[in-house]
């Protein structure tokens, strides 16, 4: 597997997800399709999307349902590409979906394993891998990124580090889609900056590649810190989504606890 092949499997998952075809990434100009549900796609998907925008850097594809396809190609036609994904213009797209109860949610940052720049990252704590029946007792708020408890059945491997015999951080990996494992990963505050996480998430994506599949790593595009991470990992940024959700979801986001 070379950097090409893994950018290839990321965006034909990105088609599966999308109901698209993978080359519509790499087209010159926006696409527009509908969305369907694929029991292939990505576990955490919630489908069909009311809509959902992907670039890969070449142009925006938006996978919609078809009540909002008008709106949404005469949007993603009125803009340069590169703004499509940013204030001030997804005000107009926000405008003009929120007559049908939607709301923009989420903007994610996507990364993908550089091969030329992956290695395992130094640590000063000992690293242990982890398999389920290791981990089966670690789902808790500390390792919320690394270990989701809603969705235990596809964690599939972690790997932490231990001062001693405690736990100081752990990054794992979820099963999300036949081909790519998402990495997550948690340090407890008081180990931060010692480059914990980066040796554990480059650690984490060496041992998903021995296993044949992809590793990938996201966060918002504005999570500074992780996206930090990712890079000193050995990742680079392959493709950012948008998605729109329904009003009263990102409502109950926003209530603070």
């Amino acid at each position: 597997m070379n950097n090409r092949d893994i950018l290839r499997i990321a965006m034909e998952q990105s088609a599966v997800d999308m109901n698209c075809n993978a080359e519509d990434f790499q087209k010159d100009k926006n696409v527009i399709v509908v969305s369907r549900e694929n029991v292939s796609a990505r576990k955490y998907l919630k489908l069909p999307f009311a809509c959902n925008l992907v670039s890969y850097g070449s142009n925006v594809v938006a996978s919609v349902s078809p009540a909002y396809c008008e709106v949404v190609s005469n949007y993603i036609q009125s803009y340069a590409m590169e703004h499509l994904m940013e204030t001030p213009h997804l005000h107009v797209l926000e405008q003009e979906l929120s007559v049908y109860g939607l709301s923009i949610c989420y903007m994610a940052e996507f990364f993908l394993p550089d091969l030329d720049r992956l290695h395992p990252q130094p640590c000063h704590y000992e690293l242990k891998l982890l398999l389920p029946s290791d981990f089966a007792l670690l789902y808790a708020p500390q390792w919320s990124n690394a270990l989701y408890e809603k969705r235990k059945h596809l964690d599939v491997l972690a790997i932490g580090a231990y001062d001693g015999d405690r736990l100081v951080g752990l990054a794992g990996c979820s099963a999300d889609c036949e081909t790519m494992w998402q990495i997550g990963v948690d340090v407890l505050p008081e180990y931060r900056r010692q480059g914990i996480a980066a040796a554990l998430t480059s650690r984490l994506a060496l041992e998903i590649l021995d296993r044949g599949k992809v590793p990938f790593y996201c966060c918002a595009w504005c999570n500074v810190k992780s996206a930090r991470n990712a890079i000193r990992s050995g990742f680079s940024p392959a493709w950012v989504e948008m998605t729109v959700k329904p009003k009263d979801f990102v409502d109950e986001m926003n209530i603070v606890q």
